[in-house]
């Protein structure tokens, strides 16, 4: 179905008339500055073009009052020291003849979007839309926001479309007061906000903005807040409050014009279904990011099962200070602290070198001759078998590698294999024989060390070994899932077991396996389906899919021949970059598979710290 831009010219036209070095940093180059990046990496042509449409008054009524629609409607007519005069009734907004068409176009582009997403006409998609809309409230503009494009939006996905949950993610320098504002009391919509807080001291200087703001009445739990408290923070913060916070509950600045645009095309890259590049620097959390991950999941724990299976308790922090004295400029707008986190910011697009390449398509390699898949476009199905005499110097040492049908697969996994780290494929699945699977994941676990990788994840399922031929030097993390019982042979060998309930099978992944795997940092990652693997193609799905992210998209699947057609087909189209199905409704963990992950998280922290979601406290 593809991934969709909706976006109009007409929302560059309004722009500030006066001076006022609060809001000169919201301009027109915002959005064409990310266009322009959209375009010259090629991500525009790849996406469906949608059109923009004015909101109706009566959409804006969903959650704004008839009187403040009525007060920006009559903008239109005013004069540049009306329009000024009306400004400063609110906070770090500006009006111009044109907000009012313009603000009607950003709410109906989120509209449309939405609309075409839950049709089916797309399967994802990103709106390139101004003036922003998150600290909009019921009444009041706010921090350059007019009408709260995505409150409207998701209002009417309920009203029209019949959604009963939703969930806002609002990625931001800034809280997104406004949304919290508008559904702190619905337990239909769980809003989730991580913005820079500094302990009260940065825009919008709300105590709500703080982790203990939970929601209301019926939408107690339901409003999410994590507040960094310092500047700077980098890959690791985020991806363990990720891991930590934001997909457990899921399951169930100023703009700096640089790095705007580079987050843009990075989002539309990933709705495509292009792999995410590799991350940079050592993954391990700062103290400060530890402490508010903690402080939200305490404050959380008695709204949400899923936060409940690890240890919750609360940590002291630094007082906060809500009314500070001498605060410092809003919105990015100049000073030392502002200046300090831009030219951090510039220094993590520097290092991460944010040039997205060629998109560049998974294969599969099969070898029954009756399995029938049905693939995407774009996925290779390769048919011949390639470098006959290194594939049976590779197979001689292995006695089950010597059957033709075995030796067929270990050829097509080698060509594979070396097509995936020389940038020819993104990513690949094989199928072997059942009797061949360890010594084809043994080869391909050599394989892949001598042709370059450096460090290698392999994630096995079901009845397989660490090869005993392997040396233990540190550049392979072998994790078992299935194992007989938790163990931490070492830092690098792992085995668990599988867990029987939804709820722990997400935890597992979340609290385990992802974290090991972003700390670990792999250039490539094997998930191997061995013998009596036992899992469900949803949930092998998910870990796929999920396994993506730690090596910029490279994943080898190995399953067996008896696999189904549809478990290959599930794999084929996640590996693809299409979302994995649902693994329907939630289950709590059971107490026996809560406690296996326990002992393992707590083996294994002094080494791997993307484990760690709270900060150690002094004695």
């Amino acid at each position: 179905m593809g991934t969709a831009l909706v976006y109009h010219e007409d929302m560059t036209a309004t722009r500030l008339l006066w001076d006022d070095p609060e809001c000169e940093i919201e301009r027109p180059e915002r959005l064409t500055a990310a266009l322009d990046r959209l375009r010259k990496c090629g991500l525009e042509q790849r996406c469906l073009r949608l059109s923009a449409r004015e909101a109706s008054e009566e959409e804006l009524g969903l959650v704004h009052s008839p009187e403040y629609v009525s007060l920006v409607r009559e903008t239109q007519v005013l004069g540049k020291e009306e329009l000024q005069a009306l400004s400063g009734q609110f906070d770090a907004i500006y009006f111009h003849p044109s907000t009012f068409h313009c603000a009607r176009l950003a709410v109906g582009a989120a509209l449309q979007l939405v609309d075409a997403v839950l049709t089916g006409v797309v399967q994802n998609g990103f709106a390139l839309v101004r003036p922003p809309g998150h600290h909009s409230q019921r009444a009041a503009a706010n921090g350059f926001c007019v009408f709260n494009n995505v409150a409207i939006a998701a209002a009417h996905a309920k009203q029209k479309h019949g959604l009963q949950r939703i969930l806002i993610v609002d990625w931001d320098v800034h809280h997104g007061q406004g949304i919290q504002y508008l559904f702190e009391d619905d337990p239909s919509v769980l809003y989730f906000s991580w913005h820079r807080y500094e302990h009260g001291r940065f825009w919008p200087f709300l105590r709500e903005s703080d982790a203990d703001a939970v929601g209301r009445g019926q939408g107690l739990g339901f409003t999410v807040n994590l507040p960094w408290n310092q500047v700077g923070m980098g890959n690791a913060d985020y991806v363990a409050a990720f891991l930590h916070l934001l997909l457990p509950l899921a399951f169930e600045g100023g703009y700096h014009l640089e790095s705007l645009a580079e987050s843009v095309c990075m989002t539309v890259q990933t709705l495509l279904g292009d792999p995410a590049p590799p991350l940079s620097g050592p993954m391990v959390p700062c103290q400060s990011a530890l402490e508010s991950i903690q402080s939200v999941r305490a404050t959380q724990a008695p709204y949400w099962k899923s936060l409940q299976l690890q240890d919750v308790t609360p940590v002291p922090t630094s007082p906060s200070t809500h009314s500070p004295e001498g605060r410092p400029p809003p919105l990015l707008s100049g000073g030392p602290v502002c200046k300090t986190a831009a030219s951090v910011l510039s220094s993590q697009l520097d290092q991460l070198c944010l040039h997205p390449a060629p998109p560049v398509c998974p294969a599969v390699a099969l070898t029954a001759p009756d399995i029938t898949l049905v693939l995407p476009p774009d996925v290779t199905q390769q048919e011949g078998a390639a470098l006959n005499e290194e594939t049976e110097a590779w197979a001689r040492p292995h006695e089950s590698l010597a059957q033709d049908e075995a030796l067929t697969a270990l050829g097509k996994l080698l060509y594979l294999l070396d097509g995936m780290l020389d940038g020819q494929v993104s990513s690949g699945m094989v199928a072997t024989p059942p009797s061949a699977a360890a010594a084809t994941l043994e080869v391909a676990i050599q394989r892949g060390l001598s042709h370059g990788a450096q460090r290698l994840l392999c994630v096995a399922l079901g009845q397989l070994d660490w090869p005993p031929d392997l040396v233990h030097d540190g550049r392979i993390l072998w994790l078992n899932i299935r194992g007989k019982e938790a163990a931490a042979l070492s830092m690098f060998q792992v085995s668990t077991p599988l867990p029987v309930l939804t709820g722990g099978f997400l935890s597992c992944i979340l609290g385990l396996v992802l974290p090991l795997a972003y700390g670990f940092q792999p250039d490539l990652v094997l998930v191997a389906l061995g013998p009596a693997h036992g899992l469900q193609g949803p949930h092998a799905a998910l870990l796929t899919s999920m396994l993506r992210g730690p090596a910029g998209g490279r994943v080898l699947a190995l399953l067996e021949e008896d696999s189904t057609p549809q478990l290959a087909g599930i794999l084929a189209r996640v590996l693809h970059g299409e979302a994995p199905p649902s693994l329907g409704p939630y289950s709590v963990a059971s107490p026996e598979d809560a406690q296996a992950l326990m002992y393992l998280r707590g083996q294994l922290k002094p080494q791997w710290k993307m484990l760690q979601c709270r900060p150690h406290l002094e004695a």
